[in-house]
Parts: C-alpha cells; structure tokens; sequence
C-alpha cells in the first residue's frame, strides 16, 4: 500500500483517485538527491499497478520552490563514468519512466523549478506554474550541460532556438513567459496552483482509463525517432475496438447515460 510506503524526503496524499506526491526537502529546496530519486521510483512503480489511481500530480513543499535541482553536492568528485552512470540512472528510473508513465503526470510547480527540476517537470505530460514560478537551466554556469534529458525535452517544448538560448545562456523564465513559451499549460495564482491540478486530473479520472494510457504511448512515439507515430496510431486505433472500455464507452453515448468504464 501507497499509504504504508516508509518515505523520508516525499508526502503522499490519495484524493478522488488521484495521487499527490509532495517532495519534502524544504531545507535544500526540494533538491533531488539518491535516496529521493530512489523513493520517487519505488512509489511510482507501485503507483502503477494500484488500479484505483487514476492520475498524478508532483509538486514541491513550501512556496519557494518545485524542485530546485539535483544535490550537487552528492556529485561534486564523480568521474566520467560516475556521471554517465548518474544521468543513466536518472533517465530510467525517474525522467524517461515518468514520460512513459501509462497514468498522466501533472507537475504543480511552485516557484523554482531549475536544472532537474525543470527537467522533472518536463518529463511530466503536463505542467500548471504558480505565479512566482522560476523555469531554467543552469548547468552551463557550473561547467555541465542538463543530464536528465533536459536538451532534448526542452527543444521539443518551446523550439531549438529557445532552447539553445536558455541552455547556453542559463537563463530562466518568469511564469507568464514559461506560458507564451509552450513550458507551462496555465499559470495561477499560488493558492489556486494544486486545485487547477486537480480540475485537470478529475477529467482525466472521469475517462477511459485503456485510452489514456494509449494516446499517452502514441503522442510519445511521435517523438521517437525509432517509430512511425501515425503507424503506431493505426496500430493503437484498431486495437482499441477490443476493449471492454470501447464497448461501454459506445453503450454509454448511445444509451445517453454515463459511462462507468472498467478499465480493460
């Protein structure tokens, strides 16, 4: 149980099937190091396969910040094959699997969110700023570049030109700009930041749960150079008529009544 997880640096809170996962690190700013990292995956594994959770939303504790970067201190005297192996890790267990996630991930994001926490939020299938919401990467200006796959999300997000700017530069965007930008879905005011979050998630909870984890891995093939997205939709589509959740879902609209999808 999701409840009964020992979690030291993440609060978890269930609501109308949805999880909230705080990360608590207030004193470094919510910072990402191992043991959080570690905890992040185990929980979203389980999260996976707890069919009463029908969406996520990730966030930060305090008003300062969502996640204000990795630990750099834990990194600060790795070799060249410690690094590799740190963005790897990183990629698999957390920034990869969350886009690969088969249930939406909303990122809240209150105040700073920079170098892995941008690129958190970024992994995420959607993002809702605070008002006061900082976005950058930084990692030029401590002689790195992003490694959780923030070069190559970031361009897909707001174009390559803007990527290359905020990249090199290191500079950071203001909510509104994160907005105009394509970074951020909305922005609210601080005290409306999660209720926005959950606004979203009750629609996606009120869905077909079978679909949604489909049009997830169809709209992320689109970006894998590997696949034929639009082949991979023909693929998904097809497949889709064998679903009990199709079935209900058609019953339901010609019926006039809602529908109670089961979920297979």
């Amino acid at each position: 149980m999701i409840t009964e997880m020992a979690l030291e640096n993440i609060l978890t809170e269930i609501k109308n099937n949805v999880l909230v996962i705080t990360i608590n690190r207030p004193d470094k700013l919510n910072a990402l190091n191992k043991q959080t990292i570690e905890e992040l995956h185990e929980l979203l594994v389980d999260a996976e396969n707890d069919k009463s959770i029908r969406a996520l939303i990730i966030t930060g504790s305090g008003q300062k910040a969502f996640v204000a970067g990795a630990d750099i201190a834990e990194f600060s005297n790795y070799s060249v094959e410690e690094g590799k192996q740190l963005s790897s890790l990183g990629h698999f267990k957390i920034f990869n699997f969350i886009e690969n996630y088969s249930k939406p991930v909303i990122a809240a994001v209150n105040g700073f969110a920079l170098g892995g926490g941008l690129e958190l939020a970024m992994a995420c299938h959607i993002r809702v700023a605070s008002s006061n919401a900082k976005m950058g990467l930084p990692e030029v200006s401590l002689g790195v570049i992003p490694g959780y796959g923030g070069t190559q999300r970031l361009a897909q997000l707001v174009g390559k030109g803007k990527a290359f700017e905020m990249i090199v530069t290191a500079d950071m965007l203001g909510a509104e700009d994160a907005y105009k930008w394509g970074l951020a879905n909305y922005v609210t005011t601080q005290e409306e930041l999660l209720a926005k979050c959950f606004d979203i998630a009750s629609k996606i909870v009120s869905r077909s749960p079978v679909a949604v984890k489909t049009a997830i891995k169809v709209i992320n093939a689109g970006y894998n150079n590997k696949l034929n997205g639009y082949e991979v939709e023909i693929e998904e589509f097809g497949k889709s008529f064998a679903t009990g959740d199709f079935k209900e879902g058609v019953a339901a609209f010609l019926e006039k009544r809602k529908a109670e999808f089961p979920g297979n």
